[in-house]
Order: structure tokens, then sequence, then C-alpha cells
């Protein structure tokens, strides 16, 4: 068996906080990303890549309601919104992969996978959504597209305006986790579950496969998927260099290492909050307590260096 690492690719890897979005910008980020990712390569390690979609897939759903109010182009849901989000980025993830590859002279073969994921329709989180996507509307266009397309919104913390709320529901299995080891176990450099993966779910009388209008965490998706696939390493790239206590605090704190029993401590005591990293946390402790020998927090800019980021073990 190969020594896998599974690389879940921040939204800070493809496009930065004072960017506006160029794809000359993202393929930019993107091969930066790749070439760091080389020294995994060099350590033996055989890759599995995932990323976030959250900026592009808002794009996506601008230009379904500018298409339809100026053309009447039917709205597409959104599942085809994040499969073109996933076919789009893992485009661009592979090119620059490719050119990175070629820039060192090492042979690879490298391929994006389209990836559901199955999900509980029987899910808490549909009770009570709370995933913001798309852009900010006025409270009364709120209401309007709301009781139009029966969706639900919500106000923004920091009042910017009113968004479009839809469920985030527990990822249970990437589809297709046997072809991607599969894909790994011959030495190709995978890129799949971009954006938590499409959500779907069987029925349980017909068992016909039906998509789900909501969102899955990425994090979450890539720890299950890197389950899957036995990996060994877990690397999640956000935009912070390790993770802290007291966060944004006098007192604020950087780990160098955590276990998984400090890590539920911290998160318990609130230290990890569900809106920036508590997520990742809770991913890296699944990763953990599931085979996995070690999960690794930190940012793009640190990745490959020695000893780079918060490592978390069991």
């Amino acid at each position: 068996m190969k020594k896998i690492a599974v690389v879940a690719f921040g939204g800070n890897a493809l496009l930065k906080a004072n960017e506006v979005g160029t794809i000359e910008q993202q393929e930019k980020n993107t091969l930066e990303t790749c070439e760091k990712l080389l020294s995994l390569l060099d350590q033996g390690y055989e890759l599995v890549l995932t990323h976030g979609n959250g900026p592009q897939v808002g794009n996506i759903l601008l230009r379904n309601e500018a298409g339809y109010q100026q053309y009447k182009i039917p709205k597409m849901p959104l599942d085809i919104c994040v499969a073109d989000s996933q076919g789009g980025i893992g485009y661009m993830i592979e090119r620059q992969m490719r050119n990175a590859l070629t820039k060192a002279n090492v042979n690879k073969n490298v391929v994006a996978v389209i990836t559901q994921v199955l999900i509980d329709i029987n899910d808490l989180a549909f009770q009570n959504p709370t995933k913001p996507i798309g852009p900010y509307y006025l409270k009364e266009e709120a209401e309007l597209l709301g009781n139009a397309n029966n969706w639900i919104f919500k106000e923004d913390a920091r009042k910017r305006g009113w968004r479009r709320v839809v469920a985030s529901p527990k990822p249970l299995e990437v589809m297709n986790n046997q072809v991607i080891s599969d894909l790994v176990e011959k030495g190709h450099i995978v890129i799949a579950a971009g954006g938590g993966g499409i959500p779907v779910y069987w029925h349980s009388d017909t068992k016909y496969l039906e998509a789900i209008e909501a969102v899955i965490d990425k994090d979450l998706a890539s720890a299950v998927l890197a389950k899957e696939i036995t990996a060994e390493r877990f690397y999640i790239i956000t935009d912070v260099s390790k993770v802290c206590i007291n966060y944004n605090k006098p007192n604020q704190k950087q780990l160098d290492h955590l276990t998984v029993a400090e890590a539920k401590t911290y998160y318990d005591a609130g230290e990890f909050p569900s809106g920036s990293m508590g997520p990742k946390i809770l991913a890296a402790i699944a990763f953990l307590e599931n085979g996995g020998k070690e999960a690794i927090v930190t940012c793009e800019e640190d990745l490959g260096t020695p000893n780079c980021g918060t490592r978390i073990t069991i």
C-alpha cells in the first residue's frame, strides 16, 4: 500500500482576500500552491486534492439570476452549480499541477473527478439551514425571492444584507471512493470532492439517487474521503499559519501540536467557532479517530516547509 496524503485546498489557495477573482489571479495562486505540494511527492506521498468553491458557486448563482432575468435562460439547481464549479476548478488545478510537474521534470498523470457525496435525507441540518450561499439582498428582495422560489433567507450577522441559506448535512460516503483509491494506487494525482461534493441521497423505496439543495462542508467531506482511501496524512490549508487559542485577543497563542483530546477540550470551550476553525478541527478529529496518523492545519505559504502548521495526532 502506498502512502497517501489528502490535501484540502482552502479558498486562500485559489483566491487571496484582496483579489477580485480573475482567472489570471486564480491560476497564479493555484500554480504556486501546486508547486509547494511537490515536496510531499519527494517525501513519498501520493496525492489526493480537494478544494472549496464558495466564491465560484456564488458567481455561478449570480449568472443564473442574470441569465434568467435578461434572457429567460432556465435557472440551474444548486447541485448543477456545484458540479459546474467542480469541473471548472478541477480543470484549473489539474492544468496548473501539470505545469508544476513539468517544471520539476516529474512524470505523473493528474485527473479531476466529479464527485457526489451521500447524505441522510433525515439529517437534522435540514430543519435549521445555516449555510449562506449567493449574493446579499435587501430585505424586500429576499422576501420576494423566498416566496417565489421557496427559499430561506437570513440576515447577515454583520448587517451586510440578507442571504439565502441551505442545510449543511453530514457527509456519509464519497461515491466513487474505490475509483479514486484505484487511481491513487496506480500513482495518479486525483482531484476530488470539490466544494464538499454534490449532496445526493437514495430513496429508500425506489433506490433512486436524487440530489438535494444543500452544501456539504468540504473539510468534513475531505476527512471522509481520507478515511475511505486509508490516507496517512490530512492537510487542511487555510489562511492562518497555525491554529490559535484566544484568537484575535491580546493573549492569542499559536499551537504547534494538539492531541485529539486537547482539540476536543478546546472545541468544547468555544475556542474554535463554527464559522471559522471549528469545522476544520472536527474534520481533523474525525480523520484521526478513523485510522489517520496525522492532520496538519496550515497556510498555503508554509505548505511543504519543515514542521509547518499545527499538527494534530491521537
